[in-house]
């Protein structure tokens, strides 16, 4: 018998022993059976799935899917420190991510495509002699009027609301996650729309062709054309943002014009949608999530 397939057989041995000890009535025992198991990975996951199949007690079930969570919450921070150390963050990939927090057998193909059909619906509207006005009524018309996007206010009630896979799916999202498929859909077509940092709203500005942030020095107000409101694909003037300034009783400072980081959009959408798992069953669902948030901080 070669030594792999000894190895083997003793694995299975010491899972088949383990497995037999998740229904222990002594947490402690059941805590050291806990981390052995996640100590095997995300392999052991189609033996759990059988396991809870086979089990006819909830409690254990229970344990079970606890066990799963762990093992795919695992692979995520795993991924998720990868995406912080790639210095092109992805704002597709790292949203995807996400996504799989609460879907970990999300399959990203259909919303590659989904989201390349929408980019094709504008690209074939768009030419080079319209204004940002003009492209930013195209996008609007087809994005909220031609595709249906419809926009809800962020409440914390439903998680789907911040998942870019499930706004695709059900054409429905907050400024958030709505804000980011506009986003995604501008940089895919080279129109320089930015997320703004304006307090308590998720904005998307219209930028001057000509802007760049990383070499830019003054009040980037002065370079955008108008806003968007990613609910409803409707126009702000500087006007309106002036008014809501003054409504909020905070001064209107450079730096909340200065546009956000992809890397700190995915900390928004982590933290808001911990936002979601507040109650003392979820609780641990939060602070996963703000674990996460914290990982990508520099």
């Amino acid at each position: 018998m070669s030594r792999a397939h000894l190895k083997f057989m003793q694995e299975t041995r010491e899972i088949s022993a383990l497995f037999t000890l998740i229904d222990d009535p002594d947490q402690e025992v059941f805590t050291t059976v806990s981390s052995k198991i996640v100590d095997y990975g995300g392999s052991i996951i189609p033996n759990l799935e059988n396991l809870w199949e086979m089990s006819p007690n909830e409690e254990v079930q229970e344990r079970i899917e606890m066990l799963i969570h762990k093992l795919h919450y695992n692979d995520l921070v795993r991924d998720f420190t990868d995406w912080k150390q790639n210095p092109y963050h992805d704002l597709l990939f790292g949203s995807l991510l996400v996504a799989k927090f609460q879907y970990p057998e999300l399959a990203t193909a259909p919303v590659l495509q989904e989201l390349e059909r929408i980019r094709r619906n504008v690209w074939l509207e768009l030419n080079s002699f319209l204004t940002s006005l003009e492209q930013a009524n195209v996008i609007s018309s087809i994005v909220y009027n031609y595709y249906n996007l419809k926009g809800v206010e962020v409440g914390y009630k439903n998680p789907d609301d911040f998942f870019i896979h499930k706004v695709i799916e059900s054409k429905k999202g907050n400024a958030l996650s709505n804000g980011v498929l506009y986003l995604l859909l501008c940089e895919l077509l080279d129109i320089n729309v930015k997320v703004i940092n304006i307090p308590r709203q998720f904005i998307l500005a219209f930028f001057h062709t000509d802007y760049d942030q990383h070499e830019f020095t003054g009040n980037p107000q002065t370079k955008i054309h108008f806003y968007i409101d990613a609910i409803s694909g409707h126009i702000f003037t500087h006007k309106d943002i002036e008014a809501y300034f003054k409504r909020i009783s905070v001064p209107p400072v450079p730096s909340y014009f200065k546009p956000l980081s992809h890397k700190r959009i995915i900390q928004l959408q982590l933290e808001e949608l911990a936002k979601c798992f507040k109650s003392k069953k979820y609780q641990y669902k939060y602070e996963e999530l703000m674990n996460l948030s914290n990982l990508l901080e520099d």
